[in-house]
């Protein structure tokens, strides 16, 4: 069988609030990585801090990668062979590993209380030493520890971290990383409540759903070298470890704050995958954008669907620095994205955005709208401040808008009469007809089509700036327009009064 039948990653979100950019980055390479090789995607909900749980999170995960199209093969909704998805489920499969690492002298018990830990922190801290845990119980013996836990003494389980020597890790990314053991304390793996924390429940899982990848962001290189060391001391083979270059805000200064999430939001921007789809993006637009922080083919190449990224994609061309959120990018692939979709296709990406503003429209008429806005907008939502007059029984102007610049009054009102009789006259009420009516009629009069074409928009659609003209005029046929070039002709009259 082929090697690469063998390829299985994990997408291994916390339910802990909405899902952002940076998981959006690590499922989308995850997805890649399984679909070039003809392996499995596995979504598994990292949910045993229960402090931080956000009720419906998990489901806001699923629906967010339903949305940007990355189908997984396993998971808590759709089952698998190597289940349960859900830690908070596995909670005596991790208990039976920890205690054998005890049973192999590669963890212990320890019944130190936070009181005496906290002691001790404070007298390291005041020697000017990095505070870590001094080994108190690291050599009580498994027999007398079990006695104590029999009596109900509170404890947790610790790894026991080399003392001596060097521990050396592989980034795919980085190279070799190598730490001094003294540097790596003995960590909690259970708690006192009988959790599991992530160094272990994460090393567990990825061993028992054979993960042959660990994707993840970089803020777990820290702990690396522990978490090498755990599938070590349980004599597992390691997967490759892949750690993501980490996301600064846009100006490039830092990581992305809750503050400055809240800010971004008020100029159209969000790092929230949610937001991002009520704020007009397509998926196929951020998919090519985030795929691109961080990772490049050819330092060129720009534009990419999912299916050139699974085609194209190579861990080789991932890049550790840092890569900064740049939001006119997003805008920028949003107006590719929405120029290569089939017209039938952005009418219907369109319509609920028309509806949430309040719009009755018909499918008929967002057919005949969406060639035409389709150059003209950058996110979904600007259909509607660019098109909804298509949907309005009247149009809402002042005459102060419908005056021409070095015109008076008279001479709009005379133009707006002009133009009704021309178009009136019209049989074929279609685009390239009405142009050139309108054209012949600009020539004959010696005005120009700027003066006139500009106040026959802002009365027919009741703005400066509209799709092409003689295309909309067709769009809402010939009875609408007469309509409101007679509206407009009513209300240059009573300014006139």
């Amino acid at each position: 069988m082929d090697q690469h039948q063998h390829t299985r990653v994990r997408f291994a979100p916390s339910p802990t609030g909405h899902m952002h950019l940076g998981s959006a980055r690590t499922a989308l390479y995850d997805y890649i990585i399984a679909r070039q090789n003809k392996g499995q995607f596995i979504i598994r909900i990292e949910d045993t801090d229960r402090k931080r749980y956000v009720e419906g999170a998990e489901q806001e995960l699923l629906d967010g990668l339903t949305w940007l199209g990355l189908d997984w093969d396993e998971g808590p909704d759709k089952g698998g062979a190597f289940g349960p998805y859900r830690q908070s489920e596995r909670k005596e499969i991790y208990l039976q590993y920890a205690r054998q690492m005890v049973e192999n002298g590669k963890a212990f018990y320890c019944f130190c209380t936070p009181q005496d830990l906290e002691k001790k922190r404070q007298a390291q801290l005041a020697d000017k030493k990095n505070p870590r845990y001094d080994g108190t119980c690291r050599s009580i013996n498994l027999a007398e520890a079990d006695r104590r836990i029999a009596l109900g003494e509170k404890h947790v389980i610790r790894f026991k971290s080399p003392l001596e020597g060097t521990t050396t890790v592989n980034d795919l990314l980085r190279g070799e990383i190598t730490v001094n053991n003294d540097t790596i304390d003995d960590h909690i793996l259970v708690k006192s409540d009988g959790w599991a924390l992530y160094h272990l429940a994460a090393m567990v899982d990825d061993h028992e759903m054979k993960v042959t990848h660990v994707i993840r962001g970089s803020e777990w290189l820290p702990t690396f070298p522990l978490h090498a060391l755990i599938n070590r001391a349980m004599g597992w083979s390691e997967p490759v470890w892949i750690h993501l270059s980490v996301f600064l805000k846009p100006s490039g200064k830092g990581k992305m704050s809750k503050r400055e999430a809240a800010d971004l939001m008020k100029d159209g921007y969000s790092i929230f995958v949610k937001d991002l789809l009520d704020l007009g993006y397509l998926p196929e637009a951020v998919i090519n954008w985030i795929a691109l922080m961080g990772w490049s083919l050819d330092g060129k190449t720009e534009f990419f669907t999912l299916s050139d990224l699974i085609n194209k994609f190579d861990l080789s061309g991932l890049n550790p620095s840092p890569a900064a959120i740049n939001f006119t990018k997003l805008d920028y692939f949003n107006g590719l994205h929405i120029r290569e979709l089939a017209p039938e296709e952005l009418a219907k990406r369109i319509k609920p955005f028309f509806i949430k503003a309040g719009f009755q429209v018909d499918d008929d008429t967002l057919h005949k709208i969406s060639p035409i806005i389709q150059k003209r907008i950058i996110t979904l939502d600007d259909a509607v401040e660019m098109a909804g007059f298509f949907f309005k029984d009247e149009i809402i102007v002042s005459p102060e808008d419908l005056m021409v610049k070095d015109w008076d009054s008279k001479q709009v009102a005379e133009v707006l009469t002009d133009s009704s009789v021309v178009l009136e006259s019209l049989e074929d009420f279609t685009s390239t007809n009405l142009e050139s009516r309108m054209r012949e009629y600009v020539e004959s009069k010696e005005l120009t089509p700027g003066q006139v074409f500009g106040l026959l928009r802002v009365a027919i659609t009741g703005q400066k700036v509209s799709p092409p003209l003689f295309e909309s005029m067709e769009i809402i046929g010939k009875e609408k327009v007469l309509e409101r070039l007679g509206n407009a002709k009513m209300l240059i009259g009573s300014a006139q009064n």
